[in-house]
């Protein structure tokens, strides 16, 4: 396993724990296999953190490139206005 700094440990958690944050850019970012990245949240976190997590990740397409439904870019919602502060329009 490589080693990572402290700061790159909490980021690989924080961008683990992002639902939109797929793990190829983590393995992207830190060189890190969807495997490598499960065993340092295992051995990082508390044991009901970590089931939690799973819970959370396993299935979800938006963790896996391959499972999303858009191609390019990132995920917007159709409520989600153009530029103004992301703020939702009245209906």
């Amino acid at each position: 396993m490589k080693l990572l700094s402290i700061q790159d440990i909490d980021r690989v958690i924080e961008m683990a724990w992002e639902d939109r944050t797929p793990f190829e850019a983590i393995t992207f970012q830190f060189a890190l296999s969807e495997h490598e990245i499960i065993e340092l949240m295992r051995r990082e976190l508390k044991p009901s953190s970590f089931i939690m997590w799973r819970k959370r990740v396993q299935g979800r397409a938006t963790k896996h490139q391959k499972l999303r439904t858009f191609t390019k870019g990132r995920f917007k919602c159709s409520r989600q206005k153009q530029i103004t502060h992301n703020s939702i329009s009245k209906r």
